[in-house]
């Protein structure tokens, strides 16, 4: 009876003691998330002093075509009602000229739908003006996504320290893991917080030690975030698609139970429905590449190509034969989805531009080159590794990939030789790799940097797995494994090193970070663009109502929110369509005549177009990239001389040619505004021949 009395007691107090490490651990998160959020909302307006500043220049702050997303939300909230404002903008004529686009569909608007309708259930209009609630959901959704990455490193090491060691390095390395400085309405900014809950809950799903009801929980809160995801950002498909493949190893490999993977396919497939529906029959998510692969493994299933038993040989054939039908069935229905419901046009676009963005091989096609001249889709530089480094991430982060990488290989190697994996995992063991969810943020980590994506979504999760990494004694337990200490209990060891090589780099990044992050709040920034400015306010006040103006898509956004009026392009990389029309638009930097010029324009309908200084005399050490130098190409007026490269036509570069007032440019165009960074002219609807 003593016994029985002494057990109860260490049981209770050994479940007291989790709850107060869980107590502690959920508060710091939350902590973390919400002086994320403080920090952020202080630093934008020390950076554009927005308290201070007029409508018109607070919504020029919103920079990179960025500004477009705002408009809309503005329009809702002007709107007699919701329903009349969502009607508006599913029937949108008054936006993209001589067009009727259904806005919520091809903008993928709902973050400004959701917002906007909290704000006039909740009359927060009585309170706090529309831009300041706008940029708080934006500001508090960023807090939400530094909680997930630290969630989701403490999950993975059991310390909540790993956690804080990941905000660290995820706020130090801002300028690497986050565009919400700068572009607050983006896209990628509303989504990649439900991604980074999205991944944290299949961390927690796929752990092999977890109760009923935690799997459950971990569950609905993958649904419903890969379902959010989805709807927010036009191109989280390709994003679920990486994700999708990650997993796709690890059933093939069989570290997960099917069980499991079952049921994350019907995440993926239900979220893909929905999806599909409230975009309005999407037609780009039904020749998704993730749909395409959870197809190719369905069928995969169905006919049992698992490992099974047999010789390793054996196994690896089965294993190839498990990829061959995979693919060819996806890349199948793929291929047919894309011909009967695209066309074969937008199928050779996006075959041309995989083709170039992996080497295989050149185009002199503007939209191509255009679109791998984005910064979402170069690779990055020797600078972010750098940075990295000085940091110290990045030295961290390839010691633990290691680490994990030669594990998982061992657990992958045993399974296709046909030995079981431990399904009773202690740090005795010392095989970090037989954790599902470590094997699944090797993959997840190596290919999203592989495959040079979007820096923004690599480098948090660099921080978020060096953080587990360096916090966690299973991996110093498999190091010393491998090793085969005996001088020092290796135990005892790799506990004191989790938390000693955290404790240190925690007090090194303090002494040396801490003062520069504390000095971004205190410097009070000048961020003033009078020429911008000066232009929107000539738009407004002199501009008739019903102008059309055409110019960069950058630009364009910005015209859209200041003044509302009617643009030829968007700023929307993802819409072929749209990106024919800026090159169209591109093409008064480019070489061509004032007649072609003015045809290219009058057939969008174009009463105004800006010309912008920085772009027609760009001068950057990337030359390929310049604007000019793609419509050069694409309009073949390279000349290659000696291994130099020059420009030539018989026609003058017409964002020069125009300046010089003179005919026939003066007989198409008349300048109504300049300033140092901006020209506009009105393209004349009746044409006068002077000599």
């Amino acid at each position: 009876k003593c016994e029985e009395e002494g057990g109860s007691v260490l049981k209770h107090a050994v479940f007291l003691q989790r709850l107060v490490r869980v107590f502690f651990g959920c508060l710091a998160s939350v902590a973390c998330g919400m002086l994320y959020a403080v920090y952020l909302s202080t630093y934008h307006d020390r950076k554009f002093w927005f308290s201070t500043r007029q409508e018109l220049e607070r919504e020029i702050t919103f920079q990179g075509g960025s500004g477009v997303y705002y408009y809309y939300y503005k329009r809702l909230i002007a709107a007699p009602s919701f329903e009349r404002g969502f009607y508006e903008l599913v029937v949108d004529n008054r936006t993209v000229s001589g067009q009727t686009i259904n806005a919520v569909e091809r903008l993928s608007l709902y973050p400004e739908l959701i917002t906007s309708f909290i704000y006039r259930v909740t009359g927060s209009q009585d309170f706090v003006e529309p831009i300041y609630f706008y940029i708080g959901a934006v500001l508090g959704l960023q807090a939400v996504y530094v909680t997930a990455l630290f969630v989701c490193s403490w999950v993975m090491s059991g310390t909540w320290v790993a956690g804080m060691l990941a905000v660290a390095w995820y706020v130090i390395n801002r300028a690497d893991t986050t565009k919400v400085d700068h572009a607050i309405p983006l896209r990628d900014n509303w989504a990649l917080p439900y991604f980074s809950w999205q991944v944290t809950a299949l961390t927690g799903f796929l752990r092999n030690k977890i109760g009923s009801s935690t799997e459950m929980f971990c569950y609905l809160t993958m649904s419903a975030t890969t379902f959010t995801f989805l709807l927010v950002w036009e191109h989280s498909h390709y994003v679920l698609f990486i994700q999708g493949f990650c997993l796709f190893l690890l059933d093939s490999f069989d570290l997960v139970p099917p069980r499991k993977m079952a049921d994350i396919h019907k995440v993926y497939l239900s979220s893909l429905f929905l999806a599909y529906m409230f975009q309005f029959q999407n037609t780009a998510l039904l020749s998704s590449p993730l749909l395409s692969l959870l197809i190719g493994s369905v069928l995969a299933s169905e006919n049992c190509f698992q490992l099974g038993v047999g010789p390793l040989v054996a196994r690896v054939m089965k294993l190839f034969l498990h990829f061959y039908l995979v693919f060819t069935s996806g890349i199948t229905y793929s291929y047919l989805v894309k011909v009967s419901h695209m066309g074969a046009g937008h199928l050779d676009f996006i075959l041309k531009f995989l083709e170039v963005k992996f080497g295989l091989n050149t185009t002199t096609d503007f939209v191509p080159n255009f679109l791998l001249c984005q910064e979402s889709f170069q690779t990055p530089g020797q600078d972010l590794f750098l940075r990295l480094t000085q940091a110290s991430v990045l030295p961290f982060y390839f010691l633990v990939l290691a680490v994990c990488l030669l594990s998982a290989l061992q657990a992958i190697y045993r399974r296709l030789s046909g030995q079981p994996l431990c399904k009773t995992y202690s740090l005795e063991n010392g095989g970090i790799g037989e954790k599902p969810e470590v094997v699944y943020h090797v993959f997840h980590t190596m290919l999203f940097g592989g495959l040079a994506l979007m820096k923004y979504l690599w480098t948090p999760y660099v921080c978020m797995f060096t953080a587990f990494g360096v916090c966690s004694p299973d991996l110093w337990m498999t190091v010393f494994k491998w090793l085969k200490l005996k001088s020092i209990h290796p135990v005892v060891l790799s506990l004191i090193l989790s938390t000693a090589v955290p404790t240190i780099i925690c007090f090194s990044l303090w002494r040396e970070f801490s003062p520069r992050v504390l000095a971004e709040l205190s410097e009070l920034q000048e961020f003033y663009d009078g020429d911008t400015v000066e232009l929107m306010s000539w738009i407004k006040s002199q501009a008739p109502v019903a102008a059309v103006f055409a110019g960069s898509p950058q630009l364009l956004g910005a015209v859209k929110l200041c003044s509302g009026s009617a643009v030829t392009s968007l700023p929307l990389y993802s819409d072929i369509n749209l990106l024919k029309r800026t090159e169209d638009t591109y093409q008064v930097y480019a070489m061509r005549s004032a007649e072609d010029i003015y045809k290219l324009l009058t057939a969008q309908k174009t009463n105004y177009v800006i010309i912008e200084e920085s772009i027609c005399s760009e001068l950057t050490i990337n030359k390929g990239c310049r604007i000019k130098d793609l419509l050069d190409i694409s309009n073949g007026h390279i000349v290659y001389d000696k291994g130099e490269i020059y420009s030539f036509s018989k026609y003058g570069r017409f964002c020069h040619e125009i300046k010089m007032n003179y005919s026939p440019y003066t007989n198409y165009f008349t300048r109504v505004f300049w300033n140092r960074s901006y020209h506009v002219y009105k393209v004349n609807s009746v044409i006068s021949f002077q000599y």
